[in-house]
C-alpha cells in the first residue's frame, strides 16, 4: 500500500531535499529523456525558476505528442452540499451556517437540461461529503439519471468501497477524483479535525480501491496552499507513479486546485505564485507526458488564457460550484468562487484563437473517430 512508502519519507528532510537542488540538477533533468522523481524534484524547486520558458518549450512539444492541440472542456454539477466534515478550508464545513440542498430528480434532469444546452458531453458529478443525503444509493440514483445524456461520467464525491465503485463503473461512471488535500500527516488533523475525513489513511488509500474497482481514469490532487506546496506535490507525483506501476492499465489526471475565497476565510499558509504553477505544469508535464493535467475556474481568466499551449489538457467551463447553479437559482454556498466566469462558448473560442480545438467528450472516442 501507498502507506508503507509514504512512511519511508520525513517531511521536513523531503522539503529541504527539493529546496536544495542546483542549476546543474535541472539541467540534468531538462535534458534527460526519462525523468525520474529526482529530476521532478529539481524541476519544482526554486533553482529551475530561470528555466521556465525551456520547461514550456519541452512541456508544450510533449503534450502536442501525445494528445495534440486538443483541450477537453468539462463542468461540474454540484448535487448537493451537504457534509459531514469539519474540513477548516472548505464552504461546505458542517459548521458553517449555510443553506444545505441535496438535488431531488427533478431538480437534476433541469440542471441537465441547461448543462446540455451549452453543448456538453462530459459531465462531473460532485456532492459534499454526506453518507446520509448524498452517499451511495443517492449517487447510483443520479448517475443513472445523467448516463442517457452523457457520454462520460466523472465523480468527485466521498471515498467509497471498491465494490461500490466497481458497481458504479459498471452503471457508467467513467473516472473518480479524490484528493488527499495534503500528504503531510503530522498537519492533517490540523485541517480535517472531524468526519470520515479525518481518517488520513483511508483517504490514502481510496485510489487503491478505485483501481481495485477497474475504474478507466483517477484523478489525482493536493489543496495547494494548505502545506508547502513542493512537498506536496512530490508525494502526489510519488503516489501517480505508485499507481501507475500496481494498475498498469488505468488512466490518470492530476488537477492543482488553489484555494480560493469560502465561507470561513482560512488564509493559505503557503501561497504560490502564477509562475510557480505554471512550473509545477510544466514539471508534471516532463515528469510523465501521459498524464492528462487539469485546471479548473478557481484560476483566472488570464492565467488560464495563458496556459492552453504550456501542458493543461482539460479545463472546465462556465462552472458553478453550488448545486442547483445552473437552472435553478438556489442561492445555495458555492464550494468555492468563481474567478474565471466566462461561458462556455467564450473559452472555446478563446481556445479556437490560440489554434487549439476544443473537445465536449472523451479523449479516447474522440481519438478514435
Amino acid at each position: 500500500m501507498f502507506e508503507d512508502l509514504i512512511k519511508k519519507y520525513d517531511w521536513e528532510q523531503l522539503k529541504e531535499s527539493i529546496l536544495s537542488k542546483k542549476e546543474s540538477d535541472v539541467l540534468a533533468a531538462l535534458e534527460s529523456e526519462k525523468r525520474t522523481l529526482e529530476d521532478f524534484k529539481a524541476l519544482i524547486s526554486p533553482a529551475a525558476k530561470n528555466h521556465l520558458e525551456e520547461m514550456a518549450l519541452i512541456s508544450n512539444k510533449l503534450t502536442q505528442k501525445r494528445f495534440g492541440k486538443v483541450i477537453q472542456l468539462y463542468l461540474p454539477l454540484y448535487l448537493s452540499n451537504e457534509c459531514t466534515n469539519h474540513c477548516v478550508y472548505c464552504g461546505f464545513n458542517h459548521k458553517n451556517d449555510i443553506t444545505r440542498i441535496t438535488l431531488d430528480n427533478n431538480q437534476i434532469l433541469k440542471e441537465i437540461e441547461v448543462i446540455k444546452s451549452f453543448g456538453y458531453e462530459h459531465i462531473l458529478l460532485v456532492t459534499g461529503e454526506h453518507p446520509g443525503k448524498a452517499g451511495f444509493e443517492y449517487l447510483k440514483n443520479a448517475v443513472m439519471l445523467v448516463k442517457p445524456h452523457f457520454s462520460l461520467i466523472s465523480l468527485e464525491v466521498q471515498p467509497l468501497s471498491a465494490d461500490e465503485y466497481r458497481e458504479l463503473g459498471q452503471l457508467g461512471v467513467n473516472t473518480v477524483y479524490v484528493y488527499q488535500e495534503t500528504y503531510n500527516i503530522m498537519k492533517y488533523s490540523e485541517y480535517h479535525p472531524a468526519g470520515k475525513k479525518s481518517d488520513f489513511l483511508y483517504r490514502l488509500e481510496t485510489p487503491d480501491r478505485i483501481g481495485e474497482a477497474g475504474m478507466h481514469r483517477i484523478g489525482l490532487g493536493c489543496l495547494i496552499g494548505l502545506e508547502d506546496w513542493r512537498t506536496d506535490s512530490f508525494f502526489t507525483a510519488m503516489h501517480l507513479k505508485y499507481l501507475q506501476k500496481k494498475f498498469w492499465k488505468t488512466k490518470y489526471s492530476i488537477s492543482f486546485p488553489r484555494l480560493r475565497p469560502h465561507a470561513g476565510a482560512f488564509q493559505p499558509n503557503s501561497i504560490m505564485t502564477d509562475a510557480e504553477l505554471v512550473q509545477l505544469i510544466c514539471a508534471y508535464r516532463l515528469l510523465d507526458e501521459e498524464v492528462e493535467l487539469s485546471i479548473s475556474v478557481r484560476e483566472s481568466r488570464k492565467f488560464r488564457d495563458n496556459v492552453v499551449k504550456l501542458g493543461i489538457t482539460s479545463m472546465s467551463a462556465g462552472s458553478r460550484t453550488e448545486p442547483g447553479g445552473y437552472a435553478l437559482n438556489t442561492k445555495a454556498l458555492e464550494q468555492f468562487e468563481v474567478h474565471d466566469g466566462r461561458s462556455p462558448a467564450e473559452i472555446e473560442q478563446m481556445i479556437k484563437n490560440q489554434g487549439y480545438e476544443a473537445v465536449w467528450k472523451d479523449w479516447d472516442s474522440f481519438m478514435q473517430i
